[in-house]
């Protein structure tokens, strides 16, 4: 299967502390790669990298064949690489049909042209995360299980070929975890190719098709959700050992 991404070798230091530490791994064009590990392991720090927020130190990003190192996020967007962030921070002071809006003004190929297609297109993501009723109130009202809605609804509305989600589900209930996993399956059967930071077990075993794992910026095991997590090293450094 062909590789959307292929990223070899990539470090990140900060200040002398490595976050990322020599990681290579592959995204198959639609697969779901799942990401775990601790925290602090780097997992942020790595998708970072990948959509160009933050600049590797060493190794090298390609997407669809051609090296991004170097390119600023914006120009990543207009590739086909879109993300949400853990931390939520909504445009202040304007709704959620302009937030999402945003993504789509900005997205693959340069995003719409028009701001009244933008709009239709921000409608349709909002409605498919389940926020198609709330389109004219303040995004900044919005609770934390609405903002990550929101999130999501600003990455598709990018329309993008790659789709980093950093923790979508965190702070949702079961009821709600059952719905995103629903719509990430959803998106994939769109064709986008998605990498998933979850520590939402539960989402990891029903979404990827892979996974790997960080641990102190490291990759320590990678293959299909069965044999990561049954891996001493995993049990070890993420799931707490066994009771003997």
């Amino acid at each position: 299967m062909e590789n959307i991404l292929e990223a070899s070798g990539l470090t990140k230091r900060f200040h002398g502390l490595v976050a990322v530490h020599d990681v290579s791994v592959q995204l198959r064009r639609g697969e779901i790669l799942g990401l775990i590990g601790p925290n602090g392991a780097g997992k942020t720090t790595l998708v970072d990298m990948v959509n160009g927020t933050l600049e590797p130190n060493a190794g090298d990003l390609v997407f669809e064949g051609r090296s991004v190192r170097g390119l600023p996020a914006y120009r990543r967007a207009h590739l086909g690489i879109g993300r949400t962030f853990q931390i939520m921070k909504p445009f202040p002071g304007m709704s959620v049909l302009e937030n999402a809006s945003i993504g789509a003004l900005f997205g693959t190929n340069g995003g719409e042209r028009s701001i009244g297609r933008a709009r239709e297109q921000a409608r349709e993501c909002l409605a498919f995360v389940g926020l198609g009723r709330r389109i004219a109130q303040r995004a900044d009202a919005l609770g934390g299980p609405d903002r990550k809605r929101l999130e999501l609804a600003r990455a598709l509305a990018m329309r993008p070929r790659l789709l980093l989600l950093d923790e979508v589900m965190a702070g949702l209930n079961h009821v709600e975890i059952e719905e995103v996993i629903e719509d990430i399956k959803k998106v994939r059967d769109q064709g986008i190719s998605i990498l998933v930071i979850e520590h939402v077990m539960k989402a990891i075993t029903s979404l990827s098709d892979r996974v790997f794992v960080l641990h102190h910026g490291e990759k320590i095991v990678e293959g299909s959700c069965g044999e990561v997590l049954r891996d001493p090293r995993v049990v070890e450094a993420y799931l707490g050992r066994r009771r003997r």
